[in-house]
């Protein structure tokens, strides 16, 4: 059947752009692909086993969200999972050419995402004084070099 003035579909846009990838970079492309089915395997597991538990404590009446220890429990399991789809998402754009490479950003957006969960769960009544200011300074580190990427950014697509 012949193209009338349409985009070619998916699979052949894919082909076209499989073909004309060197061999490393087929490589590439081939472990993000196993990365990101894994990653995903990763997530429908957990959000499964997330569904289940806040299921079963509906289910015996035990969902109290004044509980702290169940509250850090579910928002951590939370976390989890958007830290693996933000994961998921950063090896996607490379999987669909927007990046060569896994980009920095993403992974200090990452970072910044497990250190907020680690806040979220963490039992400040057996948390030391240090451990906590080290947290406050991973967070600032963090977000001051976030900024600084996003900055960079900024300033070289506005001179470009």
């Amino acid at each position: 059947m012949a193209q009338t003035g349409k985009s070619p579909s998916g699979w052949r846009k894919l082909w076209a752009e499989w073909t004309g990838l060197h061999l490393y970079e087929k490589f590439e492309y081939g472990v993000c692909m196993v990365i990101s089915l894994v990653i995903t395997v990763i997530v429908m597991v957990a959000l499964f086993d997330l569904v289940r538990n806040v299921g079963l404590l509906l289910l015996v009446n035990a969902l109290d969200p004044l509980d702290h220890k169940l509250f850090q429990s579910i928002f951590g399991m939370i976390m989890t999972l958007f830290i693996a789809m933000e994961f998921r998402h950063s090896i996607h754009s490379v999987m669909e050419r927007r990046g060569h490479i896994v980009q920095v950003r993403s992974v200090i957006l990452i970072a910044m995402l497990a250190v907020a969960r680690k806040f979220i769960i963490i039992d400040t009544s057996q948390t030391d004084a240090m451990s906590l200011m080290a947290l406050g300074f991973i967070t600032l580190s963090l977000g001051g070099v976030y900024w600084l990427l996003k900055y960079h950014e900024t300033r070289a697509s506005a001179a470009g």
